[in-house]
């Protein structure tokens, strides 16, 4: 065949330098091999602080890399499979999937056992990396969504259903933190929880998944009340609102159910005050759990004896499984959990810079920015 010969060109959004604008060029197409299959991007979703990774995430935090440049980002990509490697076996050409973009060695005893986020090599492609070996990582998977076409891994794929649009399933990344972070709750059914940064992202996932999961009650806090009353419209005699502006949430929480809340997801924020975290984790009860996905930026102070009396459970938690995102897809397939709610924002390829910038116009959590390729 023709392309088995000739080197086929796609179009992808590249960035050169920090500070400076995408470029849209034309780079050689991927292909596949092995296990590895290539995928037709629909859709790609956009991380709400792409413009600040993009710009200071190297003075941030250099000890974490970004793929090396020119590179393409692209962190939450959906599409169809278009070629699939000579050992692949579950998967076919036409196939409409989501791409999870967690890569890890593969070979490890966390891998093995379904614990890619532990492993050494923990890459986010199309993002960033988690420590120096994440460049071996980008030698191999160079490339993220903001391109017509991206390689991955089979080990990456989940197959979705009809009923999740390509939009809809570029915000898996988001969707699935959540539900991974409810996961290590443990069972909720008829259990509280307090979601901090609930307008948010992941936020409003968190909720959607943990009603779907049996929760009793969600002490919902955020600082907007027109948000949070649009939150609380998904499940009226289950969502309680709360407002840190006004006032202490332990506070409220405890006013509410004087014992405090089995649970607590915080999912503030990188720039979000800590002291927010810190006073939300007082309205979890004796013997709870806390998990931290919003990657709040700062160092805590708190008791730590209050910990160790309390028998409190200090989790972080990131990202999904390729095994979660299945879940998540059936979840969605059998009408458990209603993706509906939500709206996205799309821009064609051309306007990717336009759409970096836009990113924070929307109606918060319930809002998600899509490039279509």
């Amino acid at each position: 065949m023709e392309e088995d010969i000739v080197t086929v060109m796609m179009r992808a959004a590249r960035l050169h330098a920090v500070n400076e604008p995408m470029r849209i060029e034309e780079v050689a197409k991927p292909r596949a091999s092995g296990t590895d299959v290539v995928v037709e991007v629909k859709a790609c979703g956009m991380v709400p602080n792409l413009a600040n990774v993009l710009n200071n995430w190297e003075t941030w935090y250099p000890h974490q890399p970004l793929p090396p440049k020119p590179a393409t980002f692209g962190l939450d990509p959906a599409g169809t499979v278009h070629e699939v490697g000579e050992q692949v076996i579950a998967l076919k050409p036409g196939d409409r999937v989501y791409v999870n973009p967690l890569r890890s060695c593969g070979a490890c005893h966390a891998c093995a056992s379904g614990n890619q986020m532990k492993c050494d090599y923990f890459t986010f492609a199309g993002y960033f990396g988690f420590n120096r070996n994440s460049l071996e990582i980008y030698k191999r998977y160079p490339g993220g969504g903001f391109a017509q076409f991206m390689s991955a891994p089979q080990s990456a794929i989940v197959k979705i259903p009809d009923n999740m649009t390509f939009p809809q399933a570029a915000r898996m990344g988001y969707l699935g933190t959540s539900y991974s972070a409810l996961k290590k709750l443990g069972n909720l059914a008829g259990k509280s929880l307090i979601i901090n940064g609930a307008t948010g992202t992941l936020g409003v996932g968190a909720t959607l998944f943990a009603l779907a999961m049996g929760i009793s009650t969600i002490y919902a806090v955020a600082r907007g009340k027109p948000l949070l009353e649009k939150l609380k419209r998904l499940a009226p005699s289950r969502i309680e609102t709360f407002s840190n502006l006004d006032g202490k949430v332990a506070e409220w929480v405890r006013s509410k159910n004087h014992a405090g809340a089995d649970f607590m997801l915080d999912s503030l924020g990188a720039v979000a005050d800590v002291n927010a975290m810190k006073d939300a984790m007082m309205g979890v009860k004796r013997g709870g759990s806390i998990v931290n996905i919003g990657g709040t930026g700062a160092d805590m102070l708190f008791n730590t004896k209050w910990w160790m009396d309390n028998s409190m459970v200090l989790t972080g938690s990131a990202w999904l499984s390729t095994a979660e995102g299945m879940e998540i897809a059936e979840l969605v397939r059998s009408g458990a959990v209603d993706l509906s709610v939500l709206e996205a924002r799309t821009y064609p390829l051309d306007q990717i810079n336009e759409a970096i910038n836009g990113v924070a116009s929307g109606d918060g959590g319930f809002t998600n920015y899509v490039l279509e390729p």
